[in-house]
């Protein structure tokens, strides 16, 4: 090997000693550049006296140089701040409330994207007249079967009322429907409507806005009466059928054996009425017809003040001059919205929670050490923070869950509801309880590195259960395993500064 080759050599491996040495602490990196450049003199030699100066000898002393990265990187990891084995997986309070955060409006998010919860949430937002009340036999089992008889409408339609200003009356029937054009739905089942042949003054009565799709709209109530028929699509037939699309405005369709003319649609939240009707068809000989059907009344002033609860028993005159016993339903009442379920699934969940956890926070202490009160209110806002923050992930993973799918029914959408809120709250306040108790009061952060303490056979002669430790130093938890009169809750002992030095370099930051 030439002379200028073994210069480029020398050159190259110190080259990478220098390059290694840049890993090492500055504090550190003469004296190792020192040692590894003394150790590569007595490695060179060796290779010159066994080798000469062949290729092989120039590759181990390069073998040699290498194995510097790695002694570098152990000073450079060993000069690096280090940080407990199990202080990584405490969670500062900061670091709690934003999963929380993070939690909450992802729910919120896939509220806002979800087509089910988004149509749940447009019927929500609609009210309903409170003057409005459905009226059925008392003896009947559902409010959603039919009681009243024509007849009967009739009769109590002639006489003056005393709490009632107007009734609607509407049936409703399956029929068969051939659209003009073909619906957005394929399916032949669809070809069946749930047909509701109601009394022309109803849609006036609810005073409900229906929007018109026909461009030149029309008095339905003075227009059912004409050669064809004014009916009303629900919101959810003309986005099932026809895919919202408003082309439909004046299209004529023929129910059972005569052409009727699509004039609008209606709000499906503003109805609350059972049934559930696809297609309204405002029909003067409803009142005629035989069958049973529903009765919508309108209540007076003095009727109002009657109407004492959502429920009232009233006796009216049957069309034989005999007396029914009748039941008045007020239409807001009749189905629970989202809100009403959370709140009384989540007051179910707080009278149970004492049965799976203890509601006490553990404040106990051994020494008579005390926090300012400027911790103490950070520490009760933090579990109000937690609280506030996990009811509104709640709601709407509830709502998600229930409504997400559009296959499941509304009655089978609101158990669900019930059942995923009553769960959510009852173990997401547990969990908020155990949180809080395990944090250190002084850092808000959760104490770690669990460590079994005393046997059990000693319970009631020295203390037996479970130390925790504060990784800033702070304070130490003790739980026993077992609560005795002398030792029932968790105690917290607060640390003074002579343990400071067990904590050098690991006090976590502010919180």
């Amino acid at each position: 090997m030439s002379a200028f080759f073994r210069w480029a050599h020398r050159l190259f491996d110190l080259g990478l000693l220098r390059s290694a040495s840049l890993l090492v602490p500055a504090g550190q990196r003469t004296e190792w550049l020192r040692e590894w450049r003394g150790e590569l003199w007595h490695v060179q030699q060796a290779c010159s006296a066994d080798g000469g100066h062949s290729w092989q000898a120039e590759r181990q002393v390069m073998a040699f140089c290498a194995g510097a990265f790695p002694d570098a990187l152990c000073f450079w990891r060993a000069g690096r701040p280090q940080r407990p084995a199990g202080a990584a997986m405490d969670g500062s309070a900061r670091q709690c409330l934003l999963i929380l955060g993070a939690l909450a409006a992802a729910g919120y998010g896939l509220a806002l994207l979800l087509p089910g919860v988004c149509a749940e949430r447009s019927l929500w937002q609609r009210k309903v007249n409170p003057n409005l009340v459905l009226i059925e036999h008392a003896g009947s089992d559902s409010s959603q079967h039919p009681t009243i008889a024509p007849g009967q409408f009739r009769s109590w339609e002639r006489r003056k009322q005393q709490y009632f200003d107007g009734f609607a009356f509407y049936r409703v029937e399956r029929q068969p429907v051939e659209p003009e054009f073909q619906p957005a739905s394929a399916n032949p089942e669809a070809n069946t409507w749930r047909v509701a042949h109601a009394s022309p003054n109803l849609f006036t009565l609810l005073g409900l806005p229906v929007r018109l799709t026909d461009p030149d709209p029309v008095d339905l109530e003075a227009d059912a009466s004409g050669d064809v028929p004014q009916v009303i699509l629900s919101e959810t037939a003309w986005k099932r059928e026809f895919g919202a699309d408003a082309r439909i405005a004046g299209a004529t369709i023929r129910l059972g054996a005569r052409q009727v003319k699509i004039a609008g649609v209606a709000p499906d939240g503003s109805l609350a009425l059972p049934g559930g009707v696809d297609v309204w068809v405002l029909d003067p000989e409803a009142v005629r017809a035989p069958g049973v059907g529903y009765v919508v009344a309108h209540l007076t002033a003095l009727g109002k003040e009657e109407m004492w609860t959502t429920c009232v028993h009233i006796t009216a005159n049957a069309p034989n001059d005999g007396e029914d016993d009748l039941l008045a339903i007020a239409l807001d009442a009749r189905k629970p919205g989202p809100e009403t379920l959370f709140l009384f699934a989540g007051f179910l969940a707080l009278l149970a929670l004492p049965a799976i956890t203890t509601v006490s926070l553990g404040e106990a202490s051994v020494n008579p050490h005390r926090t300012s009160w400027l911790k103490r209110l950070h520490r009760w806002s933090f579990l109000s923070a937690k609280i506030a923050l996990l009811v509104p992930t709640i709601y709407f993973v509830s709502l998600d869950l229930a409504y997400g799918c559009t296959l499941i029914a509304p009655e089978q959408a609101a158990y669900l509801q019930l059942l995923s809120t009553f769960s959510g709250c009852l173990f997401g306040l547990r969990w908020v309880l155990k949180d809080q108790r395990q944090r250190c009061p002084v850092c808000m952060r959760t104490v770690t590195h669990p460590a079994q303490v005393g046997v059990a056979s000693r319970t009631f002669l020295d203390w037996n259960g479970t130390e925790m430790m504060c990784m800033g130093g702070h304070t130490l938890l003790h739980v026993p395993s077992l609560p005795t009169s002398w030792f029932s809750a968790q105690r917290w002992l607060y640390l003074d500064t002579s343990w400071n030095f067990l904590f050098a370099g690991s006090t976590p930051p502010a919180p």
